[in-house]
């Protein structure tokens, strides 16, 4: 079946994120827009999935438990969980890797963890946009442990991506497929591609523009198709 998709988007746990970026706005915006399948993937936390989670469920959207993870190397991935638990687990192993720098909320934005309700129930005091202590390969080796994808965040962007850091996309990693923001952009990468908004606003989620082949619209049927991709 073919299913329309964004599986980047940010709520307003992420420092950068607008603070109407709520679950339950994310969750209904993406709903009106007609999408199938969604991500929330905040910078190096899943702390605001289980509400995420709760309204989605509510309204049948489909949501795939995801978080941006950024490396040492400053390289932002994309990384996608076959369950909500996998996501939280992971997120508590990263946790140490990141900088204990206070967040300044009036120069970075506030960090706010909600309920299903969009109340205010925590704030994450640590700056979540900081590189992780971790090195990319053991980056990737965590997501693995948790039995998660990680794929190669705004891979055509000038920052923050793995071609920015690295100057390529090295063969050895074997990604199955990578994310771009612009879908012309040319890239050195033979494997397969998805066009996420990689949204901070509403206004910014992508509507019905790009479509996956999927077996059924369940998480591991979405994830078994991002691992199999054909090259463009």
């Amino acid at each position: 079946m073919k299913l329309s998709y964004d599986l980047h988007l940010h709520s307003c746990l992420s420092p950068c994120g607008d603070r109407d970026m709520t679950p339950n706005n994310i969750v209904n915006m993406a709903s009106l827009l007609g999408l199938d399948v969604i991500a929330v993937s905040d910078h190096n936390t899943a702390r605001n999935l289980p509400a995420v989670f709760a309204v989605a469920e509510r309204v049948g959207l489909l949501v795939i438990p995801a978080m941006e993870l950024c490396s040492a190397e400053e390289i932002h991935m994309l990384c996608l969980f076959p369950a909500l638990q996998n996501a939280l687990s992971c997120s508590e192993a990263v946790y140490p890797y990141l900088p204990k720098i206070r967040n300044k909320p009036e120069i970075f934005g506030e960090q706010l963890v909600l309920d299903e309700n969009d109340s205010v129930i925590g704030e994450e005091p640590y700056l979540l946009i900081n590189a992780l202590s971790l090195p990319l390969d053991e980056l990737i080796h965590v997501v693995k442990r948790h039995d998660g994808l990680a794929i190669p965040a705004h891979a055509d962007k000038n920052a923050y991506s793995i071609t920015a850091s690295l100057g390529m996309i090295p063969p050895e990693y074997e990604f199955p497929c990578i994310e771009q923001k612009n879908p012309d952009a040319v890239l050195d990468f033979s494997g397969g591609r998805i066009f996420n908004s990689d949204a901070h606003y509403l206004e910014h989620i992508n509507e019905p523009l790009h479509f996956l082949e999927s077996k059924d619209k369940s998480i591991s049927s979405i994830l078994h198709t991002l691992l199999q991709m054909p090259p463009l």
